[in-house]
């Protein structure tokens, strides 16, 4: 293997990526260069990030605001899809690593790092998300995965290793959870959760208020979808990231999108995690909500197919591939007549569309009412039913031979 000179490592300022820093310059005798994505995790986890990455060793770290990009070009065009991992899943973490990855390329590409570095464990997903962007899209750039090569086995020894170099670190053995953030979502991980038998506490949900405990006062939302796409909230037109951090604020306060659920990592684990996606609940809502008034049954059974591939695709780290783009873009089709109008109510929990309406309409109600009508002909179905039912007919009548 060639000598590695100058290395960007992917950078949250946690545990993990503060001991990777001085491991590759005592490993790789290399220049570390701090890559920081904020896609949305919050400010907490910025604030002093540069001076943490330099007195773990880093040569330089590079921040890059990547919030609106991440709403617009990867989790608007997800939500068209209307995927959803193992129908319970709205790919809060899987649809960030794309676009970090994407970015951490392109600062080692500016900078003329000939590797690149990612914290990710061997047992995760995260790993294969990472390399298969890097693949895709810097093939000619080595890859460091230090889980997978050091003897670095648990908090202790992170913790050890940087207290015997005189390494400051702010974490703790008291840690007891695993959280990922973006402003999509924010998931939870480890602790009582390894045990399938053990309810979720108090400590496993970080965002949403306990639905028990939201208010008993239920509010609306007024959702305006373009082309497949959330343009304005309650009449005011907003940014992609606006439109999602506002109903963030919303579904925070009413306990909206919490889920339970134990997952097939790609890697054949089974896992359980606590996710909580407030905003992106209420948008999906408001997107399917259109969808049904203006996709055709066979559109629509359509748009479920690309669904339900989609959420494999992006999950498990295939972004970056022809195929995901392909579905993307047939999704992107389908989306051109979704547009219209959706309320929704927020109530302890449940998010539930009241009113719905759009210019594309499909519905019809002279020829949906219950009532007398003018427009629908009931003899007509008779025909209709024998033609559908032709192929059953005749090998019924063969079987009777």
């Amino acid at each position: 293997m060639s000598k590695i000179n100058k290395v960007v490592l992917a950078y949250s300022g946690g545990l993990d990526t503060s001991a990777i820093i001085p491991w590759l310059k005592e490993n790789y005798d290399c220049e570390v260069v701090a890559f920081v994505a904020d896609v949305g995790q919050g400010e907490e986890e910025l604030v002093g990030i540069e001076e943490k990455a330099i007195a773990s060793g880093a040569s330089a770290c590079y921040i890059a605001d990547l919030k609106e990009e991440m709403v617009k070009d990867y989790i608007y065009p997800s939500l068209k899809t209307g995927a959803i991992y193992e129908g319970k899943y709205l790919l809060g973490t899987s649809m960030a690593r794309p676009i970090i990855a994407k970015a951490q390329v392109e600062c080692a590409l500016e900078i003329g790092a000939d590797a690149l570095c990612h914290g990710c464990t061997g047992k995760g997903n995260d790993q294969v998300r990472f390399e298969g962007a890097f693949a895709a899209l810097a093939p000619q750039l080595t890859v460091i995965a230090p889980w997978r090569e050091w003897n670095l086995r648990s908090r202790e020894a992170l913790l050890d290793y940087l207290a015997e170099r005189n390494i400051p670190c702010t974490a703790s053995l008291e840690k007891i959870y695993s959280r990922d953030a973006n402003a999509w979502h924010v998931s939870t991980e480890g602790g009582v959760l390894e045990n399938t038998w053990n309810a979720p506490n108090e400590l496993c949900w970080v965002w949403t208020k306990d639905p028990q405990q939201a208010p008993d006062v239920a509010e609306t939302v007024s959702v305006l979808v373009e082309k497949g796409e959330v343009v304005a909230v309650d009449g005011e037109p907003m940014t992609p990231y606006n439109a999602l951090h506002y109903l963030n604020g919303k579904g925070i306060e009413h306990g909206i999108g919490r889920i339970d659920i134990v997952e097939n990592r790609l890697v054949g684990i089974k896992s359980r995690g606590c996710y909580e996606t407030p905003g992106g609940t209420i948008m999906m809502e408001a997107l399917r909500a259109v969808e049904q008034l203006v996709l055709d049954k066979e559109s629509f059974e359509f748009r479920q197919t690309i669904g339900l591939k989609a959420s494999h695709l992006i999950y498990d780290g295939r972004w970056f591939t022809p195929l995901c783009q392909s579905l993307l873009a047939a999704a992107n089709t389908l989306a051109q007549d979704v547009t219209g109008e959706v309320v929704i109510q927020l109530y302890k929990g449940q998010a539930t569309v009241t009113q719905k309406r759009s210019l594309n309409s499909l519905y019809s109600e002279e020829f949906a009412t219950f009532g007398e009508d003018d427009v629908y002909d009931h003899s007509h179905a008779g025909g209709f039913i024998r033609l559908y039912s032709l192929a059953s007919r005749i090998r019924a009548l063969n079987s009777q031979k």
